[in-house]
Formats: C-alpha cells, sequence, structure tokens
C-alpha cells in the first residue's frame, strides 16, 4: 500500500481532533475572539487586528455554530499534513522523512489545541503552508503566481506578520529568474492588501491596516528601554519606566495594563497621536540602544527553543494553551459587554465551553506526553543548513543553485523572529512555523541525484496524491 505510514499518522491526527471536538464543545475561547465576533457583525477595520479572520468566521455565521469553525479548523490542520507530505514526495524526499515532517502538525497536542481555540493563527498556517507549497512548482505560471499572491494577501490580513513574508517569496522568484512571474505575484499579493488599506483610511483617516504597530512596538523595547540612556525629549518622557528592566512586567503589560505608562495617557491607546507616540519612543529605543534591543529580541527567541515549556507571559495567557479540566471561565481581557453580545448572536444560543468526559480527559493526558520541544525543533531547523555545508553546494535544478528548502525554511524562520522583534513571543506564534521547519528538514535530507517529478500548478494533482 502507498503511503501507508502516512495513512496511519492522518488517521491518527483525525481521531484526536475528533477527540477534542467531542471533550470541549463547541470550542475554547481566547480574549481576542471577541474582537473578532464584533466584527463579524460590524464590519469595519479593526484598529489591532486586521479582519481576515473575521471574514473567515463570517463565512459560517449561517450555521450559528462556533463548532463547525473549530471542525474547519481541525480540517486546516489535517490540510498542512497533507500539503507537506506531497510537497516532500513530489520532490523526491525520503518516505520517511516526509512521513516524520508531518508528524507535528498532525499529533502534537497543542497544534491541536490550537486549532480548537477560536484565534487566527490555524486560518494563517494554512494559507502560508499553501502558498509555500505553490511556490515550490517547477514550472510556475502566472495562475500560481495569482494564487500565491492571493494566499499571501489573506495572510497578511489575517495576520499582518504575514506582509514581510511577501518579500520572501518575491526574492524566491528572483532567484530562480522567474521576473515576469515575480510581477504578477507581487501585484497579486499587495492590490488587496492596499484595498484593504483604502478602507482603513476611510474609517480612520490613517495610512496602513492596522493602527496599533507603534503601540505593540513600544511594549517590545519597554524590555529594554532606559530613559537615562536614551534621552527622550519631553514629551516622550511620559512613556518612561522607572523600574529597572529586570523588575518590569511582560511586554504585553505595556500595552492592556493598567499600570502602563502609555495606557494612562487619556483617551484610547491606539488612537493614532497616542500610537505615534509610542512608535517614536520604540524607535528612539532601538536607535539609541541597538544592541541590548537584539539581545531582548534574541532572549524572546530563545524561549521557542527550550526543551520545557515555562509559563510566558503570564498564567492567564499560558492557560489558553492548555486543555482544561473544568469549564473554564469567559476569557478576562478584553470580555467587553459588546464582544460577549456579538458571540452569543452568532451561536444564536449560550457561549462557553463544555467539557465533556472521558474525552476531555483523554486529551489533557494526551496533552501531557505529546508535544514537539522547542530544542527538537532547533535541531530541525538546523538541518537544512547543515546538510547544505555537508555536500557544499545546493542541489542543481535547471532553475540554478536554488535548493528548494530554502523558501519553506526561510518563511520558517520569518515566522520565528518577527513576532519576537515586533511585539512578543509567544507560544501560539511558534506554531504555525514547525510545519514549514519540517519540510525544509524533509527537502534538505532527499538524495541529490534524484529525479524529481514536476510539482505540476494546480491543486487537484496535488489532492490526488
Amino acid at each position: 500500500m502507498r503511503a501507508k505510514w502516512f495513512a496511519a499518522v492522518l488517521a491518527a491526527g483525525v481521531v484526536l481532533r475528533v477527540i477534542t471536538m467531542l471533550g470541549y464543545r463547541p470550542a475554547l475561547w481566547f480574549p481576542d475572539t471577541y474582537t473578532y465576533t464584533v466584527t463579524v457583525f460590524r464590519p469595519r477595520p479593526d484598529l489591532v487586528r486586521p479582519a481576515g479572520y473575521s471574514m473567515f468566521m463570517k463565512l459560517f455565521e449561517p450555521f450559528h455554530s462556533f463548532a463547525v469553525v473549530t471542525g474547519v479548523q481541525h480540517a486546516m490542520g489535517l490540510a498542512v499534513g497533507v500539503l507537506v507530505y506531497v510537497a516532500a514526495r513530489r520532490a523526491a524526499a525520503p518516505e520517511w522523512a516526509a512521513v516524520l515532517a508531518t508528524v507535528p502538525v498532525l499529533l502534537d497536542a497543542y497544534q491541536i489545541e490550537l486549532e480548537h481555540l477560536l484565534v487566527s493563527d490555524t486560518l494563517f498556517m494554512f494559507l502560508i503552508a499553501a502558498a509555500v507549497v505553490l511556490a515550490l512548482g517547477r514550472a510556475p505560471t502566472w495562475r500560481t503566481a495569482v494564487a500565491i499572491g492571493l494566499l499571501l494577501a489573506a495572510a497578511s490580513l489575517t495576520r499582518t506578520i504575514g506582509q514581510p513574508l511577501i518579500v520572501i517569496f518575491v526574492v524566491w522568484f528572483l532567484l530562480r529568474g522567474r521576473f515576469r512571474i515575480t510581477g504578477v505575484l507581487l501585484v497579486a499579493a499587495v492590490a488587496p492588501i492596499v484595498a484593504y488599506g483604502g478602507w482603513f483610511y476611510a474609517t480612520y483617516q490613517r495610512v496602513g491596516v492596522v493602527g496599533a504597530n507603534g503601540v505593540f512596538l513600544y511594549a517590545r523595547t519597554m524590555s529594554f528601554a532606559d530613559c537615562a540612556k536614551m534621552d527622550p525629549p519631553p514629551d516622550l518622557r511620559v512613556l518612561c519606566d522607572p523600574r529597572p528592566p529586570s523588575r518590569r512586567p511582560p511586554s504585553q503589560e505595556y500595552i492592556w495594563g493598567a499600570d502602563s505608562p502609555l495606557v494612562r495617557i487619556p483617551g484610547d491607546s491606539f488612537i493614532k497621536p497616542t500610537d505615534d507616540l509610542a512608535g517614536r519612543f520604540a524607535t528612539l529605543a532601538i536607535t539609541k540602544q541597538p544592541l541590548d534591543y537584539a539581545g531582548s529580541v534574541l532572549t524572546e527567541l530563545g524561549r521557542g527553543f527550550t526543551w520545557g515549556r515555562p509559563v510566558y507571559p503570564d498564567q492567564e495567557i499560558y492557560g489558553y494553551y492548555e486543555f482544561p479540566a473544568a469549564t473554564p471561565p469567559p476569557p478576562g481581557r478584553h470580555a467587553a459587554d459588546l464582544g460577549v453580545t456579538m458571540a452569543t448572536r452568532y451561536e444564536q444560543g449560550p457561549i462557553g465551553t463544555q467539557v465533556v468526559e472521558p474525552y476531555a480527559g483523554w486529551m489533557r493526558a494526551y496533552q501531557d506526553v505529546a508535544r514537539l520541544p522547542g530544542t527538537v525543533l532547533l535541531a530541525v531547523l538546523l538541518v537544512p543548513p547543515a546538510m547544505s555545508l555537508w555536500r557544499r553546494y545546493g542541489r542543481r535544478t535547471r532553475n540554478g543553485w536554488t535548493p528548494e528548502w530554502l523558501v519553506p525554511w526561510t518563511v520558517g524562520i520569518g515566522l520565528l523572529v518577527v513576532p519576537p522583534a515586533v511585539a512578543e513571543f509567544d507560544y501560539r506564534y511558534v506554531l504555525p512555523a514547525v510545519p514549514l521547519a519540517c519540510l525544509a528538514a524533509a527537502l534538505a535530507v532527499r538524495p541529490t541525484c534524484a529525479d524529481v517529478k514536476d510539482f505540476g500548478t494546480d491543486i487537484p494533482r496535488i489532492v490526488q496524491l
């Protein structure tokens, strides 16, 4: 039987997701969920989060069931596993490597739990993974370029971290000498983002797709910013924290916490004057203390590569990533009355999570043992460059000396590095990078002289394998 080991892993992934849906009905909640549901019924750009995930939820609003949303997200998680396997095998990666590359996304308990949360990360992961797999095609056409561009645009309007990833895809196609294809991809990726930016400008009279970039970067710099070194002008001194960095709270508290100097400024923290003020402070901190900034980013990045899983940034947020033993209370942060009202309207009934045994208990026990340690993820990321150094050259293709593992590897690195650089580390930000890192490793260990089949450019062929 072809692909019997992958079929077994995929079947196990299906069973685990069914158990999750039986054990936690209809979904698990996150603080951001309220914002997304408000946007479903009041379509307008949000100052903090783009509306992509809300539009995704809108597609399923006629069902009036959050269980449908989580069911689709679980299907997306399975689909990413299929995409990784197909991409690896079509690039002639060994069967064992292709199967192992799918294990984290299909069987990691934290990945399954993330799919059951009403947050944007699973949708974002699926969109990026699909774009990467299409980009690995040997004979890209303008249709492929349009599809990749639209996927990247959708990802960028789901999570803004998708925007810098567009550059990686552009460079990838330029390295392969596909100049016209690159232009088509760039137009397809940028046009929807510009259109959304026009909607955002019409709503707030501000340029951008969100209005919180300065605020989040300010929070990032507060892990090291020292006003004695920065010597900020008088209008920025209001944002200084006199406490030494070692005694300060996690970065997120400077966005939402009542003791934050930014939050104490009258008015909404995300209005343009306040966001601009925060952005100026952050820029000054980075330019005056570049080494401290680099060290802070590396420290945050390193949290994703530890063997254990220490509580971070606080117990409340950390707890959302664990399967609960009892009915969880409503999320404490951002639980505005309007959000609750809109969520109830979406479900057309009471909202909350029903914990059903023994299924919930099975998933809690599974989560205690089934996860990808951060140290293993680091080892996976080191496989492609290590293999290239060992062979001393990239695999030559008709497109030149551009090894196929380069695009999933660089996208995965980008997904890991950008959040700690502009906001903060969060465990859920790591998971979308895992399948891409595993795909890159599988591509790197394939035989260099393999007769690699053409990917083709249409999704039906990929699904049929």
